[in-house]
Parts: structure tokens; C-alpha cells; sequence
């Protein structure tokens, strides 16, 4: 087969949100976000594993993606759209029965003109300045949004990955100044949130990237496997160079070994001449720079070419791999492109 392997670890997704969920406060609920189709691995797939491991709350960044989960996982499940009700939204949300956590007094409004009675939560900015209402604003229409009983009020931490950075504090005091004393389940962390105790847990988490095998939660199992096919090899003498712009050059007697995959399947172009692809137990650089379907790797030192390399695995996790090209683990998983053969295990 040409098509790389991308192996899905479904059980390890389920484990991974079961140590989570044994993190939270006591009548602490746990959540699950699985926007951006399951953070690239297959939101369907994912949901109905999480279903099935307890979860009964879902965070989706649109409408469009929450209408995907309900049908995986049913009626009875909450789920919350991160952007709030968009003028667009107002049938999707009806039909899907979905949860739009508004995010200004102009969403507010329409949700309670348009869908007087359905399900509606409330996002506050405590801080980030990304998404939310902000306190004036909040406490302006706080009286007519409760009156009408939303579901959540949310918050989002900046620097939850940071535990000594003051912004959380910061933020942790904004939130309950804004929500102290109101009847109605709160939530201001995800993954990082919830490594930084208990005192930032509220009524319900919303765990994501360590869900999926990816920091801050160092203690998380790894959960994607990526096994790319070798194409060709080739001897290559002292003082050749290998790929675009002939950036490698080999200082030896060298083995390339060309792999199907490249930066249109999203291994990024930074990558190149930092990250490894592992055989078995062996270890084997990169050499040269990715190209847009095909990777060039220095197999020298192995005694035999096995059939595939994996650039990720036991090995080498998304966010090791994130660190050679740059970047963050949420990259690596979310621009996991569509040419890949998914197989998934652990069902």
C-alpha cells in the first residue's frame, strides 16, 4: 500500500479521559471537547468511545461539527458549540438540539428572540480576550439571561499550561466575581485547568489535547501511530546531497530511504533536517527537506530497510514531533491530513 498508516488508539482515549475525570473535584462533571473532527482523529469515532467511557458532555467549535457528534452519540448527550449562536446556526441548533454558548450581549439577544426556551450557556472572558463577554457587559443583561437559565457559564485559562504563570489566579478571581452566587453550573477548565487543582474545577471540565495524548498532561498514553511506507532506497556517496536545495549533504557512505508522506499530509515543512523516523527501537533522521508527498530519511545504520518507518509512535509523540517542526502537539494532530489509511483500535 503507498497510503501511509495512521493508527488511532481508541482505548487509549477512553483511559485518558477516565485519569482525567479522577482528577476532578468531587460532583465534578468531565466533559470532552472534540472540535476540529475529534482534534483530526475522527470526532464520530471518538465521541461514541467517550460515550461509552461516561462522558455525557461535548465542546465543538460550530454548529456543523455538533450536528456530526450528536449523531454519533444520540439524543441525550449535552453539546456546547463554542462559537455561540451565529445568525446562520438558528436551524442546526434547533434540529440537533445543540447548546450555544453565547459569547455578546448581540448573540445573547438573538438566542433568547429566536429559540425563547431551547438550551443556551453563556461564555465569559475572564481575561484572554478571545471569546466571551466581559463583565459590564455580562452584568448588564445578567438578570434576563438567568431568568431564562442557561445551562453553563464558561471560561477559557490563557496560561493553564503555565501553573506558575499569575495569569491564572488572575483569571480564576475575574471568573468568580462574575459568577459568585449564581445558580448555575460553572466551567473554566480544560486539560491545563485541570492539572492546576481543584480549586479551578467548578461544576463540569472540558478536557481536549490531553484526551489525545498530548502536554500538559505528561502522564497521558499515547494515542496516534503514524507508519509511513518506504517508496525506494538508494546509496548515496560522500559529498551528494539529497532533496530541495540540496540542504543534506552525506558525509559518508550513506542508505536514503523515500517514504510516502510530506508536508500535504501535514508533516510540516519545518521539520526537516530535526525530526526523526523510528524503525523498530532504531532511530533515523530526516535528511533533507520535506517535500510536498515524499520524505527522505537516512537509513544507514540499519541492518535491514523494514517496509515502513513511523514518524510517530512509542517513540516519538506529537509533541516531540511538534518540537522539531516548531510548534505545538494541537498542530501536529489537526493537520493529519485525509490521505491516510485510518485504522482504529481499542473500539
Amino acid at each position: 500500500m503507498t497510503r501511509a498508516t495512521l493508527t488511532v488508539d481508541l482505548a487509549a482515549i477512553a483511559a485518558n479521559w477516565r485519569a482525567l475525570d479522577a482528577r476532578s473535584a468531587d460532583h465534578c462533571e468531565t466533559g470532552a471537547v472534540v472540535k476540529a473532527n475529534g482534534y483530526g482523529l475522527n470526532a464520530a469515532k471518538v465521541a461514541t468511545t467517550l460515550a461509552r467511557a461516561g462522558a455525557r458532555s461535548f465542546f465543538v467549535a460550530m454548529a456543523s461539527e455538533g450536528a456530526m457528534v450528536r449523531k454519533a452519540v444520540g439524543p441525550k448527550a449535552d453539546i456546547y458549540v463554542f462559537s455561540g449562536h451565529m445568525a446562520a446556526d438558528t436551524l442546526e441548533l434547533t434540529e440537533h438540539n445543540l447548546i450555544p454558548l453565547v459569547n455578546s450581549a448581540h448573540q445573547a439577544r438573538r438566542h433568547l428572540d429566536t429559540m425563547p426556551g431551547n438550551p443556551f450557556g453563556v461564555q465569559l472572558d475572564s481575561g484572554m480576550n478571545r471569546l466571551g463577554m466581559e463583565a459590564a457587559e455580562f452584568a448588564a443583561l445578567k438578570d434576563e439571561i438567568m431568568a431564562a437559565g442557561p445551562r453553563l457559564i464558561m471560561s477559557h485559562l490563557a496560561c493553564a499550561d503555565e501553573p506558575e504563570n499569575p495569569q491564572n489566579a488572575a483569571q480564576l478571581s475575574a471568573f468568580q466575581g462574575m459568577t459568585e452566587g449564581l445558580a448555575v453550573a460553572r466551567s473554566l477548565s480544560a486539560t491545563g485547568g485541570i492539572l492546576l487543582g481543584k480549586a479551578f474545577h467548578f461544576q463540569l471540565t472540558r478536557p481536549g489535547i490531553g484526551l489525545y495524548g498530548g502536554l500538559p498532561f505528561s502522564d497521558s498514553r499515547p494515542v496516534v501511530r503514524l507508519s509511513l511506507p518506504v517508496i525506494q532506497t538508494r546509496n548515496v556517496a560522500p559529498g551528494e546531497s539529497v532533496g530541495y536545495g540540496a540542504t543534506w549533504i552525506a558525509t559518508r557512505p550513506s542508505r536514503i530511504a523515500t517514504v510516502a508522506a510530506g508536508y500535504a499530509d501535514g508533516l510540516l515543512r519545518a521539520m526537516g533536517g530535526r525530526a526523526y523516523l523510528w524503525a523498530g527501537n532504531i532511530r533515523c533522521p530526516l535528511a533533507g527537506r520535506v517535500s510536498m508527498d515524499l520524505l527522505t530519511v537516512d537509513v544507514t545504520d540499519l541492518a535491514e530497510v523494514p517496509p515502513t518507518l513511523d514518524i510517530l509512535g512509542p517513540h516519538q509523540g506529537i509533541d516531540a514531533l511538534a518540537e522539531a517542526a516548531g510548534t505545538i502537539g494541537y498542530e501536529i494532530l489537526t493537520a493529519l491530513g485525509p490521505r491516510y489509511h485510518r485504522v482504529f483500535s481499542g473500539s
